[in-house]
C-alpha cells in the first residue's frame, strides 16, 4: 500500500463531457480485458463501462476478468475523465471565435507557453490531466515550437489544422433513443508548488483547467441542438474568451495600411461580421443559465485581438513586454497595464469596428480587450505559392497567455496574484 498521502475526494463531482453532477463514489470504471468489449452508450468496439464491486489493496477496481482496471468514467455519458477530476475542482473556460480568426494558432501557443510561464513565474505546476484527451492539442504544440524542419518555410496553413464541426474533437454517446455529440475539453492541472505565495493553504488552490475549443460554425443560428450541445459549456464557464481578427474589418483593414510595414497581400483574407458570433454566444448563455434578455453577464468576457503584429503601430507608444512584476516577493499580473491596454483597444474599436464593442458592452458587465500575436512579425510570403507561411525558428508569440492569466486573476485571485501599481508611473 503507498505511503503517499490520502486523495481528498470532492463531494460532488462535474463531468467535463456532458456536466452532468455526481457523487464520486457513482463514477465507473473502465475494463481492461479485451473480451469485455461493447459498452451501450458508445457502442461495440469500445470497453465496457462499470460500477465495481471487487477492488485491489491500492484501491484499484477489478473487471469481470480480474484484470486491474485504471480509468474512470462518468455515470451518465460513459466517456472517460482523469481520475484527478475527482480531488481538483474545474474552471471551465470558453474560446471562441469567427471562422479563420487565428483561434487553434493562439490556443497551441498559449498552451505551449502556459508550460513555461505558470511555473517560473507564478509557482505554478501546469501539466496535462489526460494526456490522451490532449493529444490533439500536443501534436500542434510539436508542429509550431519542435518542429524538425524549424529552418524550412512552411505555409501557415500546413502547421495546423482547422478547428472542425465534426472529428477527432467531439464524442458521439447513445442516450437510448437519442445520439448527442459532446465536445471534448483540454483538460490540465494547476497546481500550486512550494513556493507559491499562498504558502500552506496553497494545496486548496489547485484547479482543473478545461478548455473548450468550437468551430466557428457551430455559432451559426440553429448549430445549438439538443443532438449537439457543443456549446453549452459557455454558460458553466468561469470567464469567455472571444477571439477577434480585427484583419477581418474592412474598416480596420483601412487603418491598418497607415503606418504599417506589413505587405498589403497578407490581409487579403476572408472577411466577416464577427459580432454576430458574439451576438449568438450570448443568445446561448442566457437561454441555458435562465438570464432574462436585458441581464448581462456577470463573468470576465476577454475580447482578444488577434494578429498584433499587423496593426501594433495603432497603439503608439504603448507599453510592451510581459505584463506580470514581482512586489513584496509576490509576482502576480500587472492589472494597471493590462487594463490600460484595454482602454486604448476599445477606443480604436470604436472608431473602427463599433458593432464588436457594442455586442460586448450589451452582452458583459466586465469586458477587457486584450491583444495578442500567436506567431509574431515573422511571418513571410512564399514567392513560389504567394501563400504566407513562416520558419518555426521564427516564431515569437506575444502576450498569449495574458488572456487566461487575467481571466484566473478575476476568478481565483489566490491562484494568480493581481498587483495594482501605486503610483501611475511605476
Amino acid at each position: 500500500m503507498s505511503d503517499g498521502p490520502i486523495a481528498r475526494l470532492l463531494p460532488q463531482v462535474t463531468c467535463p463531457h456532458c456536466w452532468i453532477h455526481f457523487q464520486p463514489e457513482d463514477a465507473l470504471w473502465i475494463s481492461e480485458h479485451v473480451d469485455l468489449l461493447g459498452d451501450p452508450c458508445l457502442g461495440p468496439e469500445q470497453q465496457q463501462r462499470f460500477l465495481p464491486s471487487r477492488f485491489t489493496i491500492e484501491g484499484d477496481a477489478i473487471d469481470a476478468r480480474s484484470m486491474t482496471c485504471r480509468h474512470l468514467a462518468c455515470p451518465h455519458c460513459h466517456l472517460s475523465i482523469p481520475r484527478s477530476m475527482l480531488e481538483l475542482e474545474p474552471v471551465f473556460l470558453s474560446i471562441l471565435g469567427a471562422p479563420a480568426s487565428g483561434k487553434s494558432y493562439f490556443l497551441t501557443a498559449m498552451t505551449w507557453q502556459l508550460r513555461k510561464v505558470l511555473p517560473l513565474h507564478f509557482s505554478l505546476a501546469f501539466t496535462d490531466a489526460d494526456p490522451a484527451a490532449n493529444r490533439i492539442l500536443n501534436e500542434c504544440e510539436e508542429g509550431l515550437f519542435l518542429n524538425g524542419r524549424e529552418s524550412e518555410l512552411i505555409p501557415l496553413g500546413n502547421l495546423i489544422r482547422k478547428t472542425e464541426l465534426q472529428g477527432e474533437l467531439y464524442d458521439t454517446v447513445s442516450l437510448g433513443q437519442q445520439t448527442i455529440n459532446y465536445p471534448r475539453p483540454f483538460v490540465f492541472s494547476m497546481q500550486p508548488r512550494a513556493e507559491h505565495p499562498a504558502g500552506p493553504k496553497a494545496p486548496a488552490l489547485a484547479r482543473m483547467l478545461c478548455l473548450y475549443d468550437n468551430a466557428g460554425e457551430h455559432f451559426q443560428p440553429g448549430q445549438d441542438t439538443t443532438a449537439s450541445p457543443v456549446t453549452r459549456h459557455l454558460s458553466r464557464s468561469r470567464a469567455i474568451l472571444f477571439l477577434f481578427d480585427p484583419t477581418q474589418d474592412k474598416r480596420f483593414r483601412s487603418a491598418c495600411r497607415l503606418g504599417s510595414s506589413i505587405a498589403p497581400e497578407f490581409r487579403e483574407g476572408r472577411l466577416s461580421r464577427q459580432e454576430t458570433i458574439l451576438n449568438e454566444a450570448a443568445a446561448r448563455v442566457r437561454r441555458h443559465s435562465a438570464l432574462s434578455h436585458n441581464a448581462r453577464y456577470d463573468r470576465p468576457l476577454i475580447i482578444i485581438l488577434s494578429k498584433f503584429d499587423e496593426w501594433e503601430h495603432l497603439l503608439g507608444a504603448a507599453e510592451s513586454g510581459d505584463p506580470w512584476r514581482s512586489a513584496g516577493g509576490t509576482t502576480g499580473l500587472d492589472v494597471d497595464l493590462i487594463e490600460n491596454q484595454s482602454a486604448n483597444l476599445r477606443r480604436i474599436l470604436l472608431n473602427s469596428c463599433p458593432e464588436i464593442v457594442t455586442a460586448a458592452d450589451a452582452f458583459a458587465t466586465n469586458v477587457t480587450y486584450i491583444p495578442i500575436s500567436a506567431l509574431g512579425r515573422n511571418v513571410e510570403l512564399d514567392p513560389v505559392t504567394k501563400l504566407p507561411g513562416i520558419r518555426p525558428a521564427n516564431i515569437e508569440p506575444h502576450w498569449v497567455t495574458v488572456p487566461l492569466l487575467y481571466a484566473l486573476s478575476r476568478t481565483l485571485p489566490g491562484l494568480i496574484p493581481r498587483l495594482k501599481r501605486r503610483n501611475p508611473r511605476e
